[in-house]
C-alpha cells in the first residue's frame, strides 16, 4: 500500500511493561502494542510478563515482539508462551536470516533499518521487501543503540514505495502531526516519546499521541 492510497496512519505503542499501560494504550485506540524481548533495553519484558500482559489485550489489537538478532529458536521459544501477530527484528538480521525466521516460526515480519547518513535506504528497504518483509520500519542511527534512542532521522530521506514504511525515532505529541503530513508513513511507533521514566508509560502523553496521529491522518486525506 502507498501513502497516497491509505486512508488512516497506524499506529504502535512499543515497550510496555505494565497492565494499566496497555489497558491506557487499548483506550486510546492504538493498532499495536509492543513488546521487547531484548535484555539490555530498559523496556525488556520475560516471557513471563508478556503472557500475563497479553491476558488484556482484546482482539483486533496486534501484538508485536521486538527482537534483536535472536535466532529463530530463541524466537520460537517466545512464540510458544506468547500469541504475538507480527515479528519486528530490530538488530543486524540479514535478509536471509529473516526469511530463516519467517520459515521456522510462521509469523509475519517486518524489519527495522536504522537510518545512517550515508545509508542508500530505498536499496536496503528493497533487500528486505524481496526477502518477504510485511513492511519496513526505519528509525534513527545510534552507535550503540538498537532503538529507543529519542533521536530523529532526516525525514526527507523517508521514501515513498510499494510497501509499507513505518516511521520510529524521537516521536512525541508534539511532532507526530508534522511526521506524519512530512513523511506520510503507513504507520507511526512510538516508545521514550510517551513515557514518564524508561519503561513506564504516560497515560496523558499516550492520549495526546494518539489524538495527534488522528489529526495527522485526516491531514493526509485533505
Amino acid at each position: 500500500m502507498s501513502p497516497s492510497n491509505q486512508k488512516r496512519t497506524r499506529a504502535k505503542i512499543c515497550g510496555i511493561t505494565r497492565i494499566q499501560d496497555v489497558q491506557a494504550v487499548v483506550a486510546a485506540g492504538a493498532d499495536a502494542i509492543g513488546f521487547v524481548f531484548f535484555p539490555p533495553s530498559p523496556r525488556h519484558v520475560t516471557v513471563e510478563q508478556a503472557q500475563e500482559l497479553a491476558k488484556v489485550i482484546p482482539p483486533y489489537v496486534q501484538m508485536v515482539g521486538l527482537f534483536v538478532n535472536a535466532s529463530a529458536t530463541e524466537i520460537q521459544d517466545v512464540l510458544d508462551c506468547v500469541p504475538l501477530d507480527v515479528l519486528q527484528l530490530h538488530g543486524d538480521e540479514t535478509p536471509e536470516q529473516c526469511q530463516e525466521i519467517a520459515r521456522h516460526c510462521k509469523r509475519r515480519w517486518y524489519k527495522a533499518i536504522q537510518v545512517k547518513p550515508d545509508l542508500d535506504v530505498v536499496a536496503e528497504i528493497q533487500k528486505y521487501q524481496a526477502a518477504g518483509a510485511s513492511a519496513v520500519l526505519l528509525d534513527a542511527w545510534h552507535p550503540e543503540l538498537k532503538g529507543g534512542t529519542g533521536h530523529q532521522f532526516d525525514w526527507s530521506k523517508f521514501p515513498k514505495l510499494d510497501i509499507p514504511l513505518i516511521l520510529a525515532g524521537g516521536l512525541t505529541p508534539d511532532n507526530v502531526i508534522d511526521a506524519i503530513h512530512t513523511t506520510g508513513a503507513f504507520a507511526v511507533d512510538v516508545s521514550g516519546g510517551v513515557e514518564s521514566a524508561k519503561g513506564i508509560k504516560d497515560q496523558q502523553l499516550i492520549e495526546r499521541f494518539m489524538q495527534g496521529v488522528q489529526r495527522g491522518s485526516a491531514k493526509q486525506c485533505d
